[in-house]
């Protein structure tokens, strides 16, 4: 029988010799480290066949588990190494792979037995088919990176609890949250590096930052003064720089001081905002001067303020001092009937309730005047807050070109909020009132003019701020607000 040993400083050499001996079908009996290295025990798939065959020929039935014993324990005799039963092993190793190796080849060999006495006990006289041998895949020991011999100890089972997974849509409001929080403090960063870059550039242009002074105190907001300055050429002087920023204020207030003005074009006009700019009394100064150069014949007065106490006999009091009939219109099919009855008027106004820009009945309104020809004229206080008037006009702001009046004049301590206001939604001054007197106290919109006013130094203000205050207003412009500017 060919039964070979193998020495070698390491296991992987040692199978490595086994292999090149006996080929693919090398089978591994032992391995035990010694003196020398590890030593090996292996023989070929065919020494075990030859056995198979020769323990075959002296076995009787039933005698299958007693021939595989007395297989193994010759293997084991023939190597010089004693050899415990599977279970001992299994016990003493703790299942190493030695240990399993035995297992395997021990169950395979009961199997392939089983199997050829069970066709041997067939019928007398039939001679056994021939049985072909299965391929010992599983007792085939491949190389195994071993380095130096390991110690196989039985080791307690210890088990972890781990805490349970939460779904995954518990994790998605807490992704979302700190994303959001990302995203403010990245916003955070970037207006505080941008304030940062601003600081340092008006330190080295002193000129700059007294021009941005000088449009905050005048009531311009920041966004618009910095959208400015970040234009202007460097190279230009203090009394040039002045002249620039008026020049580019100038450009971008659009007024009709190229038409003709409202009186003298004519059309339907309805004056909306909010309660208190002076809808009616400019309603009158507008249907005056058209009055006086066209006729009273020529003017047709509609109200549609039946909320207002005394709204329509205030407008009925202008009308007789013109000489004009006021019409009262309680919803949208008397007023279509009124404009019809009014086509051969050169200029009809009608006048609204004033309504808060959050007032829900404010739509409504608009949806009344929601008719063909009829052009809508929003009156802004020129002595209201600029964040009044940004949402005002924001609320009230409707498609195409939107005509706007600059009412109270003579009442705005700055008027700087207000053609700020115009400038950055791109409305188009139709004109500017001021007092009481009707119709006296009206003036065409004059772009220069009213720039100058609002560039004028004003009092001391408490609300000014100081040159250390400026960093305050040098957050980044949002899109949303900055609009078109021409410069």
């Amino acid at each position: 029988m060919n039964i070979q040993r193998f020495t070698a400083p390491t296991a992987r050499e040692a199978l490595a010799k086994a292999r090149l001996a006996f080929g693919d079908g090398t089978l591994i009996l032992s391995n035990r480290p010694t003196a020398s290295g590890i030593e090996v025990v292996a023989t070929g798939e065919d020494t075990l066949a030859a056995l198979d065959q020769s323990e075959l020929a002296g076995q009787g039935k039933g005698k299958s588990t007693a021939k595989s014993q007395s297989f193994a324990r010759k293997l084991a005799d023939q190597a010089n190494e004693p050899m415990s039963p599977v279970e001992d092993d299994v016990t003493q190793l703790a299942m190493s792979t030695l240990s399993f190796q035995d297992y395997v080849r021990e169950r395979m060999l009961k199997r392939r037995h089983e199997a050829l006495t069970g066709q041997t006990s067939s019928a007398p006289g039939t001679p056994a088919p021939s049985v072909p041998r299965q391929p010992l895949e599983s007792v085939r020991l491949a190389p195994v990176p071993v380095e130096k011999p390991v110690q196989f100890k039985p080791a307690p089972v210890k088990t972890q609890l781990r805490p349970a997974t939460p779904p995954p849509q518990a994790a998605a409001p807490l992704s979302q949250g700190i994303a959001e929080e990302l995203h403010a403090m990245k916003a955070l960063i970037e207006d505080r590096f941008n304030t940062l870059t601003w600081l340092g550039q008006t330190r080295q242009n002193p000129i700059q930052s007294n021009l941005m002074l000088k449009m905050i105190r005048a009531g311009y907001s920041p966004t618009l003064a910095r959208t400015i300055l970040e234009r202007m050429p460097e190279e230009l002087d203090a009394a040039e720089s002045v002249r620039w920023v008026m020049d580019i204020l100038e450009r971008n207030l659009k007024t009709d001081a190229a038409s003709d003005p409202l009186h003298v074009e004519g059309g339907i006009y309805a004056l909306i905002g909010s309660t208190g700019v002076g809808k009616t009394t400019t309603a009158a100064k507008l249907a005056g001067l058209c009055a006086q150069k066209y006729g009273a014949a020529s003017v047709g007065l509609i109200t549609l303020d039946t909320y207002r106490v005394g709204a329509h006999e205030q407008l009925r009091a202008y009308g007789r001092m013109m000489g004009v009939v006021a019409h009262l219109a309680h919803d949208r099919a008397a007023l279509q009937d009124l404009l019809n009855l009014l086509t051969n008027k050169k200029m009809v106004l009608v006048d609204t309730t004033g309504l808060a820009p959050s007032d829900p009945r404010k739509r409504d309104m608009l949806e009344v005047l929601n008719l063909p020809d009829v052009n809508r004229l929003l009156v802004l206080n020129a002595g209201s807050h600029g964040d009044t008037l940004d949402d005002v006009v924001s609320s009230f702001k409707s498609s195409g070109i939107q005509q706007a009046i600059l009412s109270k004049i003579d009442e705005a301590a700055k008027v700087g909020p207000a053609l700020d206001a115009i400038i950055r939604h791109q409305l188009v001054l139709r004109g500017v009132t001021m007092g009481q007197k009707v119709p006296e106290d009206w003036e065409q919109a004059d772009a220069a003019k009213l720039v100058r006013l609002s560039m004028r130094a004003p009092i001391k203000s408490a609300f000014d701020p100081k040159p250390a205050d400026l960093g305050f207003f040098f957050a980044q412009p949002s899109p949303s607000h900055a609009g078109r500017f021409d410069a």
